[in-house]
């Protein structure tokens, strides 16, 4: 669904009082139309149903429906739950960030004549796919892109007899040079090739069966470790009294539930397996290899690293064009061990998304965390779906995540504390891997 993927919750967070003039309506109910600030999206709700409405100044595209399960609370049909307060919140099942919502008095005049699909021109979908960027997309300048100059250059290519696969092919060659791995064009079974930063390996599926290989030969002494989530979580025992905790990604642990309720009790039984109250006592150490994390629920990695420390701390802020930082706190977890002691976390360009907003809450993480390997892929914001009015389809980011001090590592990615070779020719042939040998021995220090 547009307004909820791969979202963030602050913990604790108190969001601004809805906009004067808005009224929040009475009692508990939550009929009505609301604008979600900074997300581009209009919801109107009422007899027991959510209809999304994704907007822009020239357009608005009918989006995913929800059905009421409970008193404010709506799921999608991909099972997301939806939670609308009165008082001016969205809450998304598996998000670390509330986005706050105002009552509007009826929808847009731009939804009041929605075209059919087959009636809409390409010259349209030109339009509203541009414009949608325009008022959403942060990056534009840091990546020192010009996007009216872009507009002006592939609008004239633009002919009522251009068909969805040339402008798939068209809107593709458009954002290529912002080499954002959160941007993506598709339609139907087409779909437009992820553009990384430039110099990141684009075969990770061949790369992490390589890398599985090299890791239980060469750094475990062909120890199988224990494996959890669907394999995404893996945790083996190291000589002198460290850990190895591998985590290929944020999502995925469950393909029978994947619900973030059912991710979540997957990641559970994982800490609750690794992290035993005997072995957070014992641990001298651990690693926690992200080298290879292709992302996922952010919250997941928060709900982490309340696992790593006794004190509450921010874990970072997050904003869009339009609203101001909301805080993401990382809170100590209840009724469960916490191990407390120095962690090495190992990065590199293949490190994506919520596996780096996992890394940037460990920045001021109480005690000792080095960071070591390579700069993170640098796309840390939530990715907004966005369907075109002509049935294609396409995602961008939208928010900037700060730290403490108001640092954002959009785009150069977070660097290591200690730079080493990552997964090179050279360290597959050699049978080398620095980042591991590196963190090893910064964790006896």
């Amino acid at each position: 669904m547009t307004i909820v993927m791969a979202s963030t919750l602050a913990v604790g967070t108190t969001l601004p009082a809805v906009a004067a003039g808005h009224p929040t309506g009475a009692g508990s109910s939550v009929d009505g139309v609301w604008r979600v600030d900074g997300y581009g999206t209009v919801l109107s709700i009422a007899d027991g149903h959510l209809q999304e409405h994704q907007t822009t100044a020239i357009s608005c595209v009918p989006g995913e429906a929800a059905v009421r399960t409970a008193p404010g609370t709506y799921r999608t049909e991909d099972k997301t739950l939806l939670t609308v307060r009165p008082q001016g919140t969205l809450h998304v099942a598996g998000a670390t960030g509330d986005r706050r919502l105002r009552r509007l008095a009826a929808l847009p005049k731009t939804c009041d004549h929605v075209l059919p699909t087959d009636k809409v021109t390409a010259l349209t979908a030109f339009d509203v796919f541009w414009q949608t960027f325009e008022e959403n997309y942060p990056f534009f300048a840091d990546r020192g892109i010009d996007w009216h100059a872009v507009r002006d250059a592939y609008r004239p290519k633009v002919h009522a007899d251009t068909t969805r696969e040339e402008l798939l092919a068209l809107f593709d060659d458009m954002v290529a040079p912002l080499n954002d791995a959160h941007v993506s064009v598709s339609y139907g079974k087409l779909r437009s090739d992820p553009h990384f930063r430039p110099g990141t390996t684009s075969d990770l599926q061949a790369l992490d069966a390589r890398v599985k290989e090299h890791i239980v030969r060469r750094d475990l002494g062909g120890r199988t470790p224990q494996e959890f989530g669907n394999g995404r979580i893996s945790y083996a025992d190291l000589p002198d009294g460290q850990g190895y905790l591998r985590i290929s990604g944020f999502a995925g642990y469950n393909p029978k539930d994947r619900t973030y309720a059912g991710q979540l009790a997957e990641l559970d039984r994982a800490l609750d397996a690794v992290l035993t109250r005997e072995r957070t006592e014992s641990l001298r150490g651990l690693i926690i290899d992200l080298r290879l994390n292709g992302g996922g629920d952010d919250a997941l990695g928060v709900h982490l690293a309340g696992r790593l420390t006794d004190t509450p701390y921010l874990a970072y802020r997050k904003r869009t064009r339009y609203t101001a930082p909301q805080s993401v706190r990382v809170e100590p977890a209840r009724d469960a061990p916490r191990y407390t002691g120095p962690v090495a976390v190992l990065t590199a360009d293949t490190t994506f998304s919520a596996g780096e907003s996992f890394i940037q809450a460990l920045i001021d993480r109480p005690g000792r965390t080095v960071r070591v390997g390579g700069p993170t892929q640098g796309v840390f914001s939530d990715m907004l779906e966005r369907s075109l009015p002509n049935g294609m389809e396409f995602t961008l980011p939208n928010e900037e995540f700060l730290t403490r001090t108001g640092r954002t590592f959009d785009i150069t990615g977070i660097p290591p504390h200690l730079p080493t070779p990552v997964f090179t020719e050279a360290e597959f042939e050699q049978n080398r891997d620095s980042a591991f040998d590196t963190a090893v021995a910064a964790l006896k220090r």
